[in-house]
C-alpha cells in the first residue's frame, strides 16, 4: 500500500514542491489549503486529493485528520508548512501583533500535529515535520523579528516534547530550518541579494522525502537546517 502523505500549505511555494516530490515517489498526498486560496491544481494527477480547511480552526483541523485516517486508514506523513512573517522590533510590536504571529505560525501548526501525533502513537509509526526559522532558533537572528521569532520559537519545544512523549516508539516529530527561500516573492523583495546562496523549495522537499524514507529510519535528530549558502 502506498504511503499517505499529508501536506499543509499547498499553495505556498514549500508546500507545492513537497507535494510534487512525494507524489513523484508513488505516495497518496492529501494537500490543504487555506478558504480562499488560489494554488496550483494537482487534482489531474494520480494519488492526490485536494482539503480546504482553516487550520486555525481546531476542530476543522481534527476532522480533517479524522476523515483521511477514516479513508486511508493511517498518516505515514505528516509536512506542515503553514505559516506567515512579520517584522518588527520590540517598540513596534503589541501583543496583538504577537498573537497574529502565534496563530500563524503556532497554532496553525499544533492544531494539525496533535492530532496527527495521536493517530501515529497509536498506530506506532510515523514522521511529522514542522517548519521553524533561524529567528525562532536562535534570538540573536531575531532582531527586528520579535513576534515571529517568538511565535516560531514554541516550535522547536513543541517537536522537542512530542519526540518525549513518543520515546520508545516508531514516531518521530523534526523541525526543518530553512535559510531564505528561493521564491519569486523572495526574489522581488530583494532584488540585488544572491539568489544563488539561497535554498530552493525543491532542495527543501528532497530533504524532508530524505527524512520520511527508509534510509533515515534511525535518526531523531528533532532539527534539520537546510541552509544551503546563506
Amino acid at each position: 500500500m502506498a504511503e499517505i502523505t499529508l501536506v499543509t500549505g499547498a499553495a505556498g511555494n514549500m508546500g507545492q514542491a513537497i507535494v510534487k516530490k512525494f507524489l513523484s515517489a508513488g505516495n497518496q498526498v492529501i494537500g490543504t489549503i487555506a478558504p480562499g486560496d488560489a494554488v496550483q491544481s494537482f487534482d489531474d494527477q494520480q494519488g492526490y486529493e485536494k482539503l480546504t480547511v482553516d487550520l486555525t480552526n481546531e476542530q476543522a483541523a481534527q476532522q480533517s485528520v479524522d476523515d483521511i485516517v477514516s479513508k486511508y486508514g493511517k498518516i505515514d506523513n505528516a509536512v506542515l508548512t503553514v505559516g506567515g512573517f512579520a517584522m518588527g522590533k520590540i517598540a513596534d510590536t503589541s501583543t496583538a501583533a504577537i498573537f497574529k504571529q502565534y496563530q500563524l505560525n503556532f497554532e496553525t501548526a499544533y492544531n494539525m500535529a496533535r492530532p496527527v501525533f495521536l493517530q501515529m502513537v497509536l498506530k506506532g509509526n510515523g514522521r511529522i515535520f514542522l517548519v521553524g526559522s533561524r529567528p525562532g532558533l536562535a534570538a540573536s537572528m531575531g532582531n527586528g523579528m520579535v513576534a515571529y521569532g517568538l511565535a516560531k520559537s514554541l516550535i522547536f519545544r513543541l517537536a522537542e516534547i512530542m519526540n518525549e512523549e513518543a520515546k520508545g516508539i516508531n514516531v518521530v516529530t523534526s523541525v526543518i530550518v530553512p535559510s531564505t527561500i528561493d521564491t519569486p516573492q523572495n526574489r522581488q523583495s530583494m532584488l540585488k541579494a544572491d539568489f544563488e546562496s539561497w535554498v530552493k523549495p525543491e532542495e527543501i522537499a528532497d530533504v524532508v522525502y530524505f527524512y520520511a524514507s527508509q534510509h533515515a529510519a534511525t535518526i531523531r535528530d528533532p532539527v534539520i537546517k537546510v541552509y544551503k549558502n546563506a
